[in-house]
């Protein structure tokens, strides 16, 4: 039988074991974000098997299991230093910045930019030990927010929870900041699946100018704000995009209004060719660069006026932490940030 094809070397030193160990933990994730939620339809398959008890008792746990993901869930601290996550740093290769101190006696609010098609930055240096989060950034315990549908997906919810994933409900995150601990930073993608309809090669898309709840959610704990930039997410995979007034763009926003999904069309390489399409990503470099920290007061009830103030204080910090390491992260000194 003949041997399959060698992945065409991403890094001359890389060795050939490494290149497609690094493509293989890529594609997983890739699948794991995009596949691993339909596996919910072998448990309606069991109902009419005579396993059918299996799916009955898992939906009694999930009923009984409901709360948990707002209430500190049960995250397993093992998962985060995998050493397959180092494998998919240095696939693209994935780098954290770090521009200013995070003070272990304080909370944060992070806004992660943009969402990209899989937020392959936010996780690999939020969610995981691969960049050494943990020590850049000492007496920090990042929670990152996820969209609440993805909580109700049997098998999928038991995958993110323990990863350490949370529902981007205000009960859930307010749930975070009210604990006695401090350090604590919840990290929140304002744009949602929103973005990835621009996350085009080359384009820096956000959709933010009227997205204001996690400045709200700050200004009722008193947690300071931080802007987040990933360099890079939006080159990962080639994407279709469409004007904003063409049936087509109105038919994937239609789409997403009743199913929270947005439906993007893109791909990326093949595993054995970088030439062919395919999911597995294009590995470009990704630089998330973490912002100096935005002083907010504690208001239980903040005003309309309040909150625009502080959101356009982070609009500002955003921009300047864009144009002060964008040429640094290879992007054209030319380019804009665009804010939708």
């Amino acid at each position: 039988m003949d041997s399959p094809p060698a992945l065409p070397p991403s890094h001359p030193m890389k060795t050939l074991r490494k290149q497609w160990l690094e493509a293989l933990v890529s594609a997983y994730y890739v699948l794991a974000v995009l596949f691993l939620g339909p596996w919910s339809i072998l448990l309606i398959y069991l109902l009419f098997t005579r396993l059918w008890s299996l799916t009955v008792l898992y939906l009694m746990w999930l009923y009984l299991d409901r709360d948990t993901p707002s209430r500190g869930g049960r995250r397993w601290e093992w998962l985060r230093t995998w050493r397959i996550w180092k494998h998919q740093r240095d696939y693209f290769p994935i780098k954290l910045v770090k521009t200013a101190e995070l003070s272990p006696n304080q909370n944060y609010v992070l806004g992660a930019h943009p969402h990209g098609i899989t937020c392959t930055g936010l996780f690999c240096n939020f969610l995981t030990e691969s960049n050494n989060f943990s020590q850049r950034f000492p007496g920090i315990q990042p929670w990152i927010a996820m969209m609440n549908g993805f909580f109700y997906i049997p098998g999928f919810r038991e995958f993110i929870i323990l990863l350490g994933l949370r529902p981007v409900s205000r009960a859930s995150l307010d749930f975070i900041l009210s604990q006695d601990q401090l350090g604590l930073a919840v990290v929140i993608v304002p744009g949602g699946a929103q973005e990835a309809l621009y996350a085009a090669p080359g384009q820096n898309c956000l959709e933010l100018q009227n997205r204001k709840g996690f400045v709200r959610l700050a200004l009722r704990h008193g947690a300071s704000l931080v802007p987040v930039y990933s360099f890079g997410e939006n080159d990962t995979f080639k994407t279709k995009t469409f004007p904003k007034n063409s049936w087509q763009y109105l038919c994937q926003v239609t789409f997403k209004k009743f199913t929270r999904i947005s439906p993007c069309i893109f791909w990326g390489r093949n595993l054995f060719s970088s030439n062919s399409w395919g999911l597995l990503p294009l590995a470009r470099p990704i630089t998330t660069v973490v912002g100096a920290p935005i002083p907010v007061p504690q208001l239980s009830a903040p005003t309309e006026e309040q909150v625009d103030h502080y959101h356009r204080l982070y609009m500002e910090a955003l921009e300047r932490l864009f144009e002060e390491h964008k040429e640094s992260c290879g992007i054209p000194a030319s380019t804009r940030l665009i804010l939708c």
